[in-house]
């Protein structure tokens, strides 16, 4: 989702189940992705599944980052009402 790429779309199936599962490859990140993501992003990639978040850890991450972001919404939001003309509120 955030290359906007297909993954692995020069692999086929197999070729992915050995990339991933046998040489423990994983798919490259973009530098403008913000920290939190690319690390809840790298705890679901753990080869070993006790180490993976539960789907319960996960849920609990997404809502923070779901919170942090409308912060920051509402707040650029903000920003951007009270930096507007008075012919444009």
């Amino acid at each position: 989702l955030v290359t906007e790429k297909i993954p692995w779309e020069n692999l086929n199936a197999t070729q992915v189940i050995e990339a991933v599962g046998f040489m423990n490859q994983r798919l490259e990140l973009p530098k403008d992705v913000d920290p939190l993501w690319i690390s809840l992003m790298e705890s679901c990639w753990h080869s070993e599944p006790q180490h993976r978040p539960t789907f319960q850890e996960l849920m609990e991450k997404l809502r923070d980052l779901q919170r942090k972001y409308t912060i920051q919404f509402q707040e650029a939001r903000a920003a951007s009402i009270d930096n507007s003309s008075p012919n444009e509120k």
